[in-house]
């Protein structure tokens, strides 16, 4: 990467200094803005597969995690696009995990962001594997997020707030749960 370009330092000051950890889930229009202005052309990167050397030690790797999972789901909110990164995201989490680097990582907030592509994952497998390791490393708020998403994906095999930017038709079962409280996450 030209040393011109953001740094991966950036983008961790940034989701855990500047940005609040309310800012993180919510849907902030105004915060969504904000991440495409300063990391769109970063995310797009990421997401291309361009920022890979990131991913060779932990804090560069928790870097790219967060703009292959999080800043998705913010530049592109509503649409396909904030899923693109996903796989990837999956796989460092994943890597992160085995190598040891969520056990060394002492702030909760980032193990949490550490594991958040296993939150995000469609496969119960995943899910299942994933509630030990939020047990472990997050809190009980986030480990009750991530018993949700589980449940989901036991009850659905997917996210049903997805299938609107996924292009997925919506059975009769999705569209009620979706019409329930706090079903989109």
């Amino acid at each position: 990467m030209p040393n011109h370009g953001p740094h991966p330092a950036d983008v961790l000051r940034f989701w855990f200094e500047e940005a609040s950890p309310h800012q993180w889930f919510a849907k902030d229009p105004a915060f969504d803005a904000q991440v495409q202005d300063r990391f769109c052309a970063l995310t797009r990167a990421a997401v291309a597969g361009a920022l890979s050397p990131w991913g060779e030690e932990p804090q560069s790797a928790l870097a790219l995690v967060l703009l292959l999972d999080q800043f998705p789901r913010q530049i592109w909110r509503g649409t396909a696009t904030a899923f693109a990164g996903d796989p990837q995201a999956l796989a460092l989490s994943r890597r992160a995990v085995d190598d040891g680097w969520v056990a060394a990582e002492p702030e909760q907030a980032r193990r949490q962001f550490w594991l958040m592509p296993l939150m995000h994952s469609e496969e119960l497998a995943v899910q299942e594997a994933a509630l030990p390791l939020f047990a472990r490393f997050s809190d009980g708020r986030t480990l009750d997020f991530a018993r949700r998403h589980r449940e989901v994906i036991a009850r659905f095999g997917r996210f049903p707030h997805r299938n609107a930017a996924l292009g997925r038709p919506s059975t009769p079962e999705e569209l009620a749960f979706l019409q329930t409280p706090g079903s989109g996450f």
